[in-house]
């Protein structure tokens, strides 16, 4: 058992988190082929769980649930009716892996439909081509499997104080980050697309209301090490100049986000509080700067077995 937030030093583990990313690319797509699609994309999604990641019940010919399973280092793949096959996580290339959970998936009786071509990620290689051998760095991926759940507990205490539309507490598997989003209610303008390896179609539907999101990425596509960000979409004129918290947190210009260090959460004495801090003050700004109904749309906070006033 691994108590606390642990240390993600991204440049440590940076081959291993690639490889990570691409393997759940590959399940994630899995998912995609099969779900109807549910708005803004949340039906393609990865969720956290006490173990690892996991797409949920896929609607496969059978009810099939794919897993990452960090504690033991396997993909599970799991099937109504008990069916069950196992997938051990070590080196290996993309192209071994995508091989084997193809395998995994029919084994179980579902079929395994998977888009080969990585999105979102600059120069992609099909995942069948890929034969360049990727480390696998167990401890690494335990801790950073511990950094998900923490931040989730925190992330979906976030979301609970919010009566409008809010996403789920998900990772999405093209760019590599656990977010929540909560949305205004009011339609977005046109996004203008562009996202590398990313269908203007798919960009236009998840971008189609206006939206504060906040997330984590574990290094990476733009952020170099473990960080914490908030954005908005459309982004208010006066936005980037809001005084958000903690001190630590600044408007990243180039990416058009504030940014807080996952070290600078971690490194706290009390990291849960200062995470609300930053999702709470960089909500504000986007909900004050954007003209949100915010007396409509927010509540306090939620807590077990107390049900809201009305």
């Amino acid at each position: 058992m691994m108590d606390g937030w642990p240390s993600i030093p991204y440049m440590q583990w940076r081959e291993t988190c690639t490889a990570l990313h691409l393997w759940c690319q590959i399940i994630g797509k899995y998912r995609l082929a099969h779900t109807p699609w549910v708005n803004h994309s949340w039906h393609a999604t990865l969720y956290v769980t006490p173990r690892g990641l996991t797409t949920g019940p896929v609607p496969d010919r059978v009810l099939i649930t794919v897993s990452f399973d960090f504690c033991d280092h396997t993909l599970v793949v799991e099937a109504e009716g008990g069916a069950r096959a196992i997938v051990p996580l070590q080196p290996m290339t993309i192209a071994e892996f995508f091989s084997w959970a193809k395998e995994s998936i029919q084994a179980v009786g579902g079929r395994p439909t998977i888009n080969g071509v990585p999105n979102e990620v600059a120069d992609p290689i099909p995942f069948a081509e890929d034969h360049t051998k990727r480390p696998y760095d167990a401890d690494a991926v335990r801790r950073f499997h511990q950094s998900l759940v923490c931040v989730s507990r925190v992330f979906n205490q976030f979301r609970t104080a919010f009566l409008g539309k809010v996403s789920p507490v998900h990772l999405f598997w093209g760019s590599f980050d656990l977010a929540v989003t909560r949305f205004s209610g009011r339609k977005a303008p046109l996004h203008p697309g562009g996202v590398p390896n990313l269908p203007d179609s798919v960009a236009r539907e998840a971008y189609s209301h206006e939206v504060s999101s906040a997330g984590f990425w574990p290094g990476g596509l733009g952020a170099e090490d473990a960080m914490f960000y908030s954005y908005a979409y459309p982004a208010p004129a006066a936005f980037s100049q809001q005084k958000v918290d903690p001190a630590e947190a600044w408007f990243d210009e180039k990416l058009g986000e504030f940014l807080l260090p996952y070290e600078a959460v971690r490194q706290s004495n009390d990291p849960e509080r200062v995470l609300l801090l930053f999702l709470e003050s960089t909500y504000r700004a986007a909900a004050d700067t954007g003209s949100w109904p915010r007396r409509e749309l927010e509540c306090r906070p939620g807590a077990p077995r107390i049900p809201r006033p009305v």
